[in-house]
């Protein structure tokens, strides 16, 4: 199959448009600004997801709290700061 000249360069003239504009999309997507960016959004949604996963340790999805996993804390943090007091005591003496 013969192609006209004319058909030829809309051809040339569509793929240079294309190419033009994969060049675009690329320098944008790789500008420092654009990494920063995405950097920080993906870093605000890990963070949000691991809250929101903590949360769901001690809150139910009713949002009324978990009382067994809040008293558990409540005698791990009572049980650190008891063992901290003690080894203080000791180390001073």
């Amino acid at each position: 199959m013969t192609r006209s000249k004319e058909a030829i360069e809309a051809e040339i003239a569509a793929a240079r448009s294309r190419l033009a504009s994969n060049v675009e999309g690329l320098i944008t997507q790789t500008h420092p600004k654009a990494v920063a960016a995405r950097t920080v959004q993906d870093a605000k949604a890990f963070a949000a997801g691991e809250f929101e996963a903590a949360k769901a340790q001690f809150v139910g999805a009713d949002g009324s709290p978990r009382s067994t996993r809040l008293a558990a804390l409540a005698v791990a943090v009572v049980g650190t700061v008891a063992f901290l007091v003690v080894v203080r005591g000791i180390a001073r003496r």
